[in-house]
């Protein structure tokens, strides 16, 4: 995170970081998520500060990489264990900032250094990652301070999808970063309550004309459905969205995409541009 993000970020939401603490009350994944490929986290000398979420088996097909920063850009990378383990479990490997139950702060930084790790173990005779991985498709997306992260990494041209959860830029100085987004972006905000809403909604009139972007409404607020098991509807949807951007599966494409999208008409308040 940069200094001037940080900075804006202070000054303008010191009562949010009190109430992020809401995602910590979730339930702890017991089930290994509702994919195909049960999963957990661990950990890494060779990647310190970080969690590593992974299916117990690894699947036959490589796996998309996610690399996620946590909202109040905590370094606690169990935070979030329930949404982070269901995506784990639908074959992708899912790299969170800070270690198991860590605390202090993160930053950016740290979402480069896992796609790093991964991209290099990918590529390692020894490693057990060598050949499984889909380095053409890698994902960078975090809540709320975790978006704000996301954002300052989303150049990257390795970056082939970005996702932004209870998150919007705050500052019109850090909304150039806007201009360096080069892959589809999706915005999953939980409605007017959300704190984030306004920001992100500025956000959205601010993107790249030609940008292929999403945009779901759901009314849930600030704290999402992180604490339900799987991650609740913000989990379904999010494995939705990876499944089209990152493997290409229709099915997921036809939730977003058409009159009659498989978002169209529900609880979701959804807009699109440049989707097809």
């Amino acid at each position: 995170m940069t200094a001037l993000t940080r900075r804006v970020f202070v000054a303008a939401t010191a009562f949010l970081l009190a109430a992020l603490a809401a995602p910590a009350t979730a339930t702890a994944q017991t089930d290994g998520g509702s994919g195909p490929y049960p999963a957990h986290y661990e950990t890494t000398f060779t990647l310190p500060d970080h969690t590593i979420y992974r299916p117990d088996t690894l699947p036959d097909e490589p796996m998309p990489i996610v690399a996620w920063g946590n909202g109040a850009c905590r370094a606690d990378g169990t935070w979030f264990e329930n949404i982070l383990t269901e995506f784990a479990s639908h074959g992708y490997l899912v790299i969170a900032n800070g270690e198991p139950g860590g605390s202090g702060s993160t930053d950016s930084d740290m979402l480069i250094e896992a796609v790093d790790w991964a991209v290099e173990r990918d590529s390692r005779p020894w490693s057990e990652y060598c050949g499984k991985l889909d380095t053409d498709n890698i994902a960078v997306m975090g809540q709320s301070c975790g978006g704000i992260e996301t954002m300052e990494v989303a150049d990257d041209p390795r970056i082939a999808t970005t996702v932004m959860w209870n998150s919007g830029l705050f500052s019109s100085l850090d909304k150039r970063l806007l201009g360096g987004l080069h892959a589809p972006i999706a915005y999953f905000i939980g409605g007017p309550e959300d704190i984030a809403y306004d920001n992100a909604m500025d956000d959205w009139d601010r993107l790249p004309s030609d940008l292929p972007a999403f945009m779901g409404n759901l009314d849930v607020g600030h704290y999402g459905t992180f604490a339900e098991p799987n991650g609740g509807e913000f989990g379904r949807v999010g494995v939705e969205w990876l499944d089209w951007q990152l493997k290409g599966e229709l099915s997921a494409r036809a939730q977003f995409v058409g009159a009659d999208c498989g978002l169209c008409g529900t609880e979701w308040d959804v807009q699109r541009k440049n989707l097809s």
